[in-house]
């Protein structure tokens, strides 16, 4: 039972659905950060100053100076900077899990080539007709 349990937990694709939902939870919310804290602010400088969290399309009509103004009076607002920001998250942890995945399936040994076929039952009988006609 331990043995069936073991060839079912290393099989591959239990074992890379596993690390993609671990690391996912794990570092989602460091890669957030990273993303909103540390990445976007010098895009944001080289871009002028822009704040990609406050960036949105106000379709109400009305004007607001701010998404939280905006979001306050309750306008419908469509929020593209906090979009840009979870794209890049998104790619991030795609990143990250593809290297871990691709680490783990290279530590993993890879199994021996199966031995080629031998000859078949006409081959044989070929082969001991080819012989018994040599030694006359």
């Amino acid at each position: 039972m331990l043995n069936e349990f073991k060839k079912f937990a290393m099989r591959g694709n239990v074992v890379d659905l596993a690390v993609g939902i671990i690391i996912g939870g794990a570092f989602g919310k460091i890669v957030s950060s990273l993303v909103a804290d540390v990445i976007m602010p010098p895009i944001g400088l080289l871009l002028g100053n822009v704040d990609f969290t406050s960036l949105f399309i106000n379709l109400s009509g009305e004007e607001y100076a701010t998404l939280a103004a905006a979001e306050a009076a309750g306008a419908p607002v469509i929020r593209y900077g906090t979009f840009i920001n979870t794209i890049l998250d998104f790619v991030i942890v795609a990143f990250a899990i593809f290297l871990l995945v691709r680490s783990i399936n290279r530590m993993k040994k890879a199994e021996p080539p199966p031995p080629p076929p031998g000859p078949s039952a006409e081959e044989k009988l070929l082969t001991e007709i080819r012989d018994l006609l040599k030694a006359r």
